[in-house]
């Protein structure tokens, strides 16, 4: 995609078209640094890197628009030296959407070694044990400064299981955390999103997107989910969220990145995802393909000529064998680890751009059916 032009302004979504037997849509959503097609899927930067990519790497495989996390750029490099070298944008020399988080996801995973109060969260630094606060204006502030085109609300993201009372308490934090977070002072042009929580109960996760319905957000998040629940509880959390949220705004489920996973919530009506997963398996040796992931470090693949993926056109499958590839990961050589990285960011920005085109073509249906038999699920 060509971020050259602006040619709306920022905040600006518009739906395509929408698919006659889902609440699937194709649409454009336009940022200060260009525009963003959707459904999309945010490759994870979060120490301003995708790991082991750069950025000429995630121009040529197609990525819009990345991720940043906030928590993580606060301790390290620290805002101080953020704001000296431009934000995030000038700092990793890329010239595309960012969205970053909040720190709220981190309240979740780092349970461990934070507190919890009403004005925000206390942290135990992982790297040094220093002790860090973010809460709404901290989190919006450190947002501010790295310049994001789109900025997360501070929320709070439950576990799974979590009973109905505590999860109440956890929404009345969230939705008076989101209007804190949108009073808070923004980068030109930065759009801010809202995150609905809620835990398994639909009733709340009802509520709170109405409430965060009527606050003006740029579009809304559905939080809380991948978080160890089955999956049918949380296509579940989707289903209850979505009718509550402007039809007219993005929406957005957070860490969500199995590629039925995604399919299914496109469509239930969602246009934006994340996730560390794509890298994070390449890492340790599996590769994504049309018909599921497997493991190439696997001693079948030893003397295996074929690519990683027959008929996959990326640099990785262009040029290297699985034998090749296995023998890398095998020998822990980072080349491995950054071409099965390269394979696997390849594999879901184009699976994003194939569920756009049968939206757009009108046979999603019939493609999300046989999508879902070829990847065996």
């Amino acid at each position: 995609m060509d971020n050259s032009v602006q040619t709306s302004p920022p905040g600006t979504f518009s739906i395509a078209r929408s698919d006659g037997t889902s609440k699937a849509r194709c649409g454009v959503l336009h940022t200060a640094h260009g525009p963003v097609e959707t459904p999309a899927f945010m490759p994870v930067g979060t120490r301003a890197t995708v790991k082991s990519l750069d950025c000429r790497d995630l121009r040529e495989l197609g990525a819009s628009v990345i991720l940043g996390n906030t928590y993580h750029l606060v301790l390290r490099p620290g805002m101080d030296v953020m704001e000296k070298c431009g934000g995030l944008h000038r700092f990793m020399s890329w010239d595309g959407p960012i969205l970053t988080d909040s720190g709220g996801f981190q309240v979740f995973s780092l349970a461990r070694i934070r507190k919890l109060t009403p004005e925000g969260c206390f942290f135990h630094s992982h790297i040094d044990g220093a002790e860090v606060f973010l809460g709404p204006k901290e989190s919006m502030e450190a947002q501010r400064i790295l310049g994001s085109d789109i900025a997360m609300v501070f929320d709070e993201c439950l576990p799974w299981p979590c009973g109905e009372e505590r999860a109440r308490k956890s929404v009345a934090t969230t939705l008076r955390w989101a209007e804190e977070s949108l009073a808070a002072p923004h980068a030109p042009g930065q759009l801010v999103f809202g995150i609905v929580q809620g835990g398994i109960y639909d009733g709340l996760r009802a509520s709170c997107a109405a409430e965060l319905a009527g606050m003006p957000f740029d579009g809304y998040a559905i939080g809380g989910v991948s978080v160890g629940e089955p999956p049918e509880l949380m296509y579940k959390a989707v289903e209850a969220s979505e009718p509550g949220l402007p039809r007219d705004k993005p929406r957005y489920v957070m860490g969500l990145g199995e590629p039925e996973q995604i399919l299914e919530c496109v469509a239930r009506g969602v246009d934006m995802f994340d996730c560390v997963s794509p890298t994070r398996i390449a890492r340790h040796g599996t590769a994504l393909t049309r018909h599921g992931q497997y493991a190439v470090k696997a001693a079948a693949n030893a003397c295996d000529q074929r690519p990683v993926e027959e008929g996959c056109d990326c640099l990785c499958c262009r040029g290297y064998s699985r034998a090749y590839v296995r023998h890398l990961i095998h020998t822990g050589e980072m080349l491995g680890m950054r071409l099965l990285s390269i394979h696997n960011i390849h594999f879901i920005l184009h699976f994003m751009e194939d569920i756009r085109k049968a939206i757009a073509g009108g046979y999603f249906d019939e493609w999300r059916e046989k999508t879902h038999k070829e990847l065996g699920k």
